[in-house]
């Protein structure tokens, strides 16, 4: 018997993709409700408000739900030049430095976000590179550092939202964190970066309501260690990160002596943070108040990521019309100085992109959240929020963990819109409780639909259906070009040495020159093709590694043996 297929017209039911999304809400819907109604309910609201078994059960989830698609979606495979410095990153501090000494020949290793001269070394602060290298030294590779940190991020985000709103609905918050920062989501399925300062600001929205209501030492601590972990991770948007907890303290001033000594903690934590990086600082640029980032810009001009030309997005990451989308912001940033008119132009084109905080059900619990604002947490709220989305508007370039640290705001809006939305009345009647659900259930239906596609992904009906998919950002089983080279190269005896030569017509932020943190101990070697007297030198220099050529720009790239 052929399988059953829900490609429109080819199964019995003669379902489409529409169809399957209104089943699956009709079901999702149905489910809730009965739940709702149900001595369940209770047995949810009693498990809601043990704090340590939520955290357990929502830090398992995100894991185990990615693990689940392992069969068909294998850990992913770095693609972009941010990806590869994070890296680098990670395996300079597992060798327990900060810098790599500089390469004898390093006109060979030139590339993107990677210092060469006065160390070789990322220009990226530590905070994502050390969860990679947690994740590898532990279990073996980078990417369970990525999935330890959004586990935390889902754990966290119940644990702020404790803080803030009823356990039920923290309970909620957390679950909405696993279906959009888990297993489908670009947190998890790359080395970029974002769940880590998005952890950070979990950290420091959820200690400051306690710290007001409880003052004690403790919460100053978890306060310090969030901040300190965004400075170590988004070193510049960490000043609105301060700025806004000195806003929410404000209003404590008549208490300060009580809450000198936990602040005074959480300043002792900073400390530690920016004494790190000063110490990063001086070891790779040799001064300890210049940034990797700045000597990089000196060196090599603007990032190549802020010119005119689009940045490459992974496959993975964005659908057709969002990689359009993000090359056309890019105009936003041409020539000439800034002025308030490309300032706001810039700033009203990258609200689309706040879309990856909120499923669409979500937007009318922010709409409810913004209108119904009248206490001073809400209006600091929504504070803090436009203070990022301004501040991080002063960068040409604009990335979802650029605001990463506010993600659980983003959280609370939906949550708190939610809880506000249930308590409407009309004649006597609680419908707001029947909205809410309804909304609810519209999110669990979305995320349902498209995990079980990607379950199923050989199966015809996944492969009718992901073109519909927005959003979303998960590797595939067919392996990209980078992939089966390097299968190549782990086929060959020995170690290898690989020249880079790019044709005339390459897209030069489609970078393929990337090494780890001890260059000459690395089974291959990834160099720039400077000509074959150049090439000579390097040749001389690694006299028992085998030799190849790769032109990536071939179609498929072509590895030759020299």
């Amino acid at each position: 018997m052929a399988p059953f297929s829900f490609v429109l017209g080819e199964n019995p039911l003669g379902f489409g993709a529409s169809d399957i999304l209104e089943l699956l809400l009709t079901l999702v819907l149905a489910a809730f409700l009965m739940a709702f109604r149900s001595p369940l309910r209770r047995h949810v609201t009693e498990f809601a408000g043990r704090t340590g078994w939520c955290m357990l059960a929502l830090a398992a989830l995100p894991a185990a739900l990615r693990l689940a698609l392992l069969p068909h979606h294998p850990v992913p495979a770095p693609a972009i030049y941010d990806e590869f410095s994070h890296l680098l990153v990670a395996d300079t501090l597992r060798h327990f430095r900060f810098a790599n000494p500089p390469h004898a020949l390093p006109q060979f290793f030139e590339t993107f976000f990677v210092l060469q001269r006065p160390t070789y070394s990322s220009i990226y602060p530590i905070g994502q590179g050390l969860a990679l290298a947690i994740g590898r030294a532990i279990f073996g590779t980078p990417w369970a550092g990525v999935i330890l940190s959004v586990s935390a991020l889902c754990a966290c985000s119940y644990w702020m939202l404790r803080a803030w709103v009823r356990p039920t609905w923290a309970l909620l918050g957390g679950l909405l964190a696993v279906i959009e920062f888990g297993p489908l989501d670009q947190w998890m399925n790359g080395y970029w970066g974002g769940a880590v300062p998005a952890t950070a600001g979990c950290l420091v929205f959820g200690a400051l309501p306690r710290l007001v209501e409880r003052r004690n030492k403790r919460d100053g601590m978890i306060l310090g260690i969030g901040l300190a972990m965004h400075v170590l991770s988004r070193p510049y948007e960490s000043l609105f990160l301060f700025l806004s907890a000195a806003v929410f303290l404000l209003p404590e001033w008549r208490s300060w002596r009580i809450l000198m000594r936990p602040v005074c903690i959480a300043i002792t934590c900073i400390a530690l943070a920016l004494g790190i990086t000063l110490i990063q600082n001086r070891q790779i640029g040799g001064s300890a108040f210049t940034l990797p980032y700045s000597l990089s810009q000196f060196q090599y001009g603007v990032p190549a990521a802020l010119t005119f030309q689009a940045d490459p997005i992974p496959h993975r990451a964005l659908t057709p019309q969002q990689e359009l989308d993000y090359t056309m912001q890019t105009a936003f940033h041409g020539p000439g100085p800034e002025t308030p008119a490309k300032f706001l132009t810039r700033l009203e084109y990258r609200v689309r992109f706040y879309r990856f905080y909120f499923l669409p059900a979500l937007y009318l619990a922010l709409l409810v959240f913004v209108v119904t604002a009248r206490t001073f947490r809400d209006l600091w709220v929504l504070g803090t929020l436009a203070l990022f989305a301004l501040g991080v508007n002063f960068f040409p370039n604009w990335q979802f963990h650029y605001v990463a640290g506010v993600t659980c705001l983003f959280l609370l809006v939906s949550v708190s819109g939610l809880e506000k939305i249930s308590r409407i009345h009309s004649r006597g009647l609680r419908t707001g409780e029947e909205a809410a659900l309804l909304l609810i259930a519209l999110c669990f239906a979305h995320f349902l639909l498209w995990y079980t596609v990607h379950i199923f992904d050989n199966e015809s009906f996944s492969i009718a259906m992901r073109r519909y998919e927005t959003w979303d950002s998960i590797n595939h089983s067919a392996g990209d070009a980078r992939a089966e080279v390097n299968r190549q190269l782990a086929t060959a005896p020995g170690k290898q040495l690989v020249f880079v030569r790019y044709w005339p017509q390459h897209i030069f932020q489609d970078e393929w020159v990337w090494n780890a943190a001890d260059i000459d101990a690395s089974p291959v070697v990834w160099v720039r093709d400077l000509g074959a007297e150049e090439d000579e030198k390097l040749r001389s220099l690694y006299p028992d590694r085998r030799v190849w050529l790769l032109e990536p720009d071939a179609r498929p790239p072509r590895l030759t043996h020299q």
